[in-house]
């Protein structure tokens, strides 16, 4: 079926009983009817408090329907709206809130406490509690009580505007100029990823295992509200309960990453045969890395329903992938949707370099981005020409397929041989006994840098100096020693972000704090 991409506004008309979102964990959830009323009732309490077309909203809350109903409001009254991890710190929420020029802040009340410590947002931005009560704060069923569900006069389609996580400094907003379009206008871009990558249309059965905050999740899961498809929401990932969702709402669609595929391999096979995932028809992959023999598992679970793109929050450009070209292309994130990649060396304003040669990836011809308030990194993300990177490294194939190495930024330099730690982690996640891995240059005075491990046992396992041996002496049988950890530590719990992403600089910092002997 094809997809057809209108307003649930749209769909509340043709189907106002079906469920437009469902929360796994309770039961909770939202008819097409039901979230039309709400999100015009939200749109009508933006108005009231001054809020308009082209002025931003930050939104502060966990998986939950009310997330939806906020986004949807903003969507449809020509506003830009900033979703917040609710994992950050105070002054991290409150540097976003202040950067992106928040109107209103809409909050879990879980959170609350935490806005506290953050100046000038809980204490002077207008916010609005959901959840449950807080005192001194409205509480988001209580306003839309208040309000009419007529639309507002002035509907146009309002755009996210996220922050890309980056991997120094502080995140930067991507904005995307709003143009005012009617209500039920997709872009263009994304129109394209949910029918090609995802196959989503209004029989779509979504779930959606991960934070809603993140760009692909919110994207997607507002794509299926466009389409008019059922979407099954996870508050938090678990493995299992993410195969007995599957069987039990007879999911079609998901989009997971690939620390989710390493969590459900390490299921017991019985666990894992105990549910029935013949319903899927297509899982989608990205923000991070997949170890091939982690990859082929799963193809070989699920069959070749797996499809992968590179992309990020800029929109700058994407590439795809389906398992059967992923099989004649191991390693692949694909070819590119948009435009054409260029790889470049140091100077980035050379000739592109040739198939099978490493360096920097860029997009060129693609859509143009910019971070707000920050022309310098802006500039920084470009060449001359106008080619935009994410920062990633990696090399092209003769038939124009693209491997990524690292990001630039985790290259270990050691004895003037550059080292990406990708290979090395995808390594010892293949070992029985390891749990998750994660590697980095530490200190080295004679070679400037020298390759560390740091990994996450299995349950199950005990740390000890003769598995830190084994898992070296693993690595080194199967890619060369010069990329091999010259020391292994392990850790009870690997500092990854909710979306699945590591965060090494937490690792790193700590070794670089006291150089290695």
């Amino acid at each position: 079926m094809t997809a057809t991409f209108k307003h649930p506004a749209s769909h509340a008309l043709t189907q106002p009983d079906k469920i437009a979102y469902r929360m796994a964990d309770t039961g909770e959830q939202i008819t097409y009817a039901e979230l039309n009323a709400a999100s015009n009732r939200c749109a009508q309490y933006l108005r009231a408090n001054g809020v308009r077309a082209g002025d931003h909203v930050a939104i502060l809350i966990e998986n939950s329907l009310e997330f939806f109903i906020v986004c949807w409001a903003a969507q449809r009254s020509g506003v830009y709206y900033t979703t917040i991890s609710t994992h950050l710190k105070a002054d991290e929420i409150g540097y976003i809130v202040h950067d992106c020029g928040a109107k209103m802040l809409f909050v879990s009340a879980s959170l609350v406490p935490m806005l506290a410590e953050t100046a000038g947002v809980g204490d002077t931005l207008h916010t609005v509690v959901t959840g449950s009560r807080v005192a001194g704060f409205p509480f988001l069923d209580d306003v839309l009580a208040q309000q009419p569900a007529t639309p507002i006069e002035d509907e146009s389609v309002g755009l996210d505007m996220l922050y890309s996580s980056g991997t120094t400094g502080r995140p930067k907003g991507v904005k995307t100029e709003r143009k005012g379009d009617p209500l039920g206008t997709i872009i263009p871009i994304m129109a394209v990823l949910g029918e090609r990558m995802c196959g989503i249309d209004a029989d779509t059965v979504y779930l959606s295992p991960t934070p809603l905050y993140h760009a692909a999740p919110l994207r997607l899961a507002m794509l299926c509200g466009s389409v008019g498809a059922t979407t099954i929401v996870m508050r938090k990932f678990d493995a299992e309960s993410f195969l007995r969702l599957v069987q039990e709402h007879r999911v079609t669609r998901s989009q997971v990453v690939p620390t989710m595929f390493v969590r459900m391999l390490k299921l017991p096979p019985d666990v894992r045969a105990r549910y029935d995932t013949s319903t899927l028809r297509t899982v989608v992959h990205a923000a991070a890395p997949c170890p091939q023999d982690v990859k082929s598992a799963m193809i070989e679970w699920w069959g070749p329903i797996l499809v992968e793109y590179y992309a990020g929050t800029e929109g700058n450009g994407v590439t795809i992938i389906d398992s059967n070209d992923w099989l004649a292309h191991r390693g692949s994130v694909g070819r590119s949707l948009l435009g054409s990649i260029k790889i470049l060396g140091e100077d980035r304003e050379a000739e592109p370099l040739a198939p099978g040669r490493v360096g920097d990836v860029f997009f060129a011809d693609g859509p143009t981005f910019a971070y707000l308030n920050s022309p310098e990194k802006t500039a920084s993300a470009h060449n001359g020409s106008g080619w935009s990177t994410l920062g990633d490294v990696g090399y092209l194939d003769d038939d124009g397929y693209l491997y990524l190495t690292d990001r630039k930024s985790y290259m270990i330099i050691s004895g003037g041989v550059n080292i990406y730690p990708q290979e090395t982690e995808d390594v010892l996640l293949g070992h029985p006994a390891v749990f998750d891995a994660a590697v980095f240059g530490v200190p080295n005075e004679e070679m400037g840098e020298e390759v560390k491990a740091v990994v996450q046992l299995a349950p199950g396992n005990v740390a000890s100096d003769e598995l830190a041996a084994e898992l070296i002496a693993y690595c080194k049988s199967r890619i060369s020693s010069i990329k091999c950890p010259k020391t292994l530590d392990f850790v009870t719990d690997m500092p990854r972000t909710a979306t699945g992403k590591l965060v090494k600089r937490t690792l790193r910092d700590r070794y670089w704090a006291t150089p290695a002997s």
